[in-house]
């Protein structure tokens, strides 16, 4: 049964990811004790809550959560720390925005953290980074995004651009320098572009959806961040400027930056939850995951919280409303209790 919170303020922990991903698990080690150190995840509060206040043993729950990975997913996994920290006081989190594929790479795969959001699938390679420290994922989907290109207020001549001109944008293949190289109606000024960083799963994703896999990869003459606040920033702060990040981010800035609408082949389509869900928005929507280490459910407040997760991944109120991403339907949802519920069984039987 999906179990509702109350509302959490997007603004408070979207634009505090920042500060709590700079403050959380860099040059740590995991402590699966109460008390540990580590940031909450999230400056902003929030009033709901949901599920019971005491683990299946009936104690309190107490203990460390290190989540890491994707900044995509964080304002969501942020959101729901919150919340179950609200009915577990015990239970302390140390979040960090660092990529999916930074997150895999550092932190995850090398045993540091118990989860790793991630906005695209587990790579092979990464697979087998884990399988060499005897961490085995457990791939979970939580919401579906709309990763959104974004221009300048003051830009009038891109509101719409296809799926070609994306990839000559941002392919490394003789990538034009100015607007009017695109097109010659456009203005001959320098393009400045912004986007995440190679370990990004955003960056990846946007790769395999527009540039191809096969193609000849990302040009690199850009400003290259893991946060997506600067991404923001950037392009508000020129008219010539484009980056793409997550809808949430988007979402929350919607007043700063203009979302451009994506012709995947059947006219222009704006990113948002609605063409996201239909599949309008092609190629850009995308799937979300974390991935919790089954090793990891051994111990309660993991299991607790990946399982209060799920069991929120329909809750339209803080994955809509509050967030910006696209809740899982009945079907999807059961699904992925069905791989958890699984995957603590394996881990709590030994």
């Amino acid at each position: 049964m999906t179990q509702k919170g109350g509302p959490v303020s997007r603004r408070e922990f979207v634009i505090g990811a920042g500060a709590v991903g700079a403050a959380g698990l860099a040059g740590c080690t995991r402590q699966n004790t109460s008390g540990s150190s580590g940031d909450s995840g999230s400056s902003g509060g929030s009033s709901g809550s949901s599920g019971s206040s005491d683990g299946p043993s009936g104690g309190q729950l107490s203990g460390a959560i290190d989540i890491a990975g994707s900044s995509t997913v964080f304002p969501l996994a942020t959101a729901f720390s919150e919340l179950f920290k609200e009915e577990h006081p015990g239970v302390e989190f140390s979040l960090q925005s660092t990529g999916s594929g930074g997150g895999f790479q550092n932190f995850f795969c090398v045993g540091e953290t118990d989860f790793n959001n991630a906005s695209r699938p587990i790579s092979p390679e990464e697979e087998q980074l884990c399988t060499d420290n005897d961490v085995e994922p457990v791939e979970l989907q939580v919401a579906t995004d709309a990763l959104t290109v974004v221009v300048n207020n003051e830009n009038d001549w891109a509101e719409s651009l296809t799926v070609d001109q994306l990839r000559e944008i941002w392919s490394a293949e003789d990538p034009p320098t100015t607007w009017a190289d695109i097109d010659s109606d456009w203005p001959d000024e320098e393009l400045e572009l912004f986007g995440p960083t190679d370990a990004s799963g955003t960056y990846d994703y946007f790769i395999e959806a527009v540039i191809g896999e096969e193609g000849p990869g990302h040009r690199q003459d850009y400003s290259p961040t893991e946060q997506d606040r600067t991404i923001i920033r950037g392009v508000e702060g020129s008219q010539y400027a484009m980056g793409y990040l997550g809808f949430a981010y988007y979402s929350q800035n919607a007043d700063s930056v203009t979302a451009v609408a994506i012709d995947g082949g059947d006219g222009p389509v704006e990113p948002s939850l609605e063409t996201a869900k239909s599949g309008a928005y092609t190629p850009l929507s995308r799937p979300l995951f974390t991935y919790p280490a089954t090793s990891s459910l051994a111990e309660e407040q993991v299991a607790e919280f990946a399982r209060f997760w799920m069991e929120n991944t329909t809750n339209q109120e803080v994955v809509a409303d509050e967030v910006g991403y696209v809740p899982l339907d009945d079907s999807q949802q059961q699904a992925q209790i069905d791989t958890l519920e699984s995957a603590i069984e394996e881990a709590q039987s030994g």
